[in-house]
């Protein structure tokens, strides 16, 4: 059965003065694995909320 997603907030915070000695691609990577989390988390609220129903 597939999954339809009506509806997905997503929250992003930027910080153009942040810096470290950590290389760029590695922040990305960090970042882009806690947006997938996030995303999946929600899709997970949104399936158990649709159950409820």
């Amino acid at each position: 059965m597939p999954i339809e997603i009506k509806e997905l907030h997503i929250k992003i915070n930027v910080n153009g003065n942040e810096q470290s000695n950590v290389s760029q691609n590695k922040k990305l990577e960090g970042k882009m694995d806690d947006l997938i989390k996030t995303c999946i988390e929600e899709v997970f609220n949104i399936k158990s909320r649709k159950k409820e129903r």
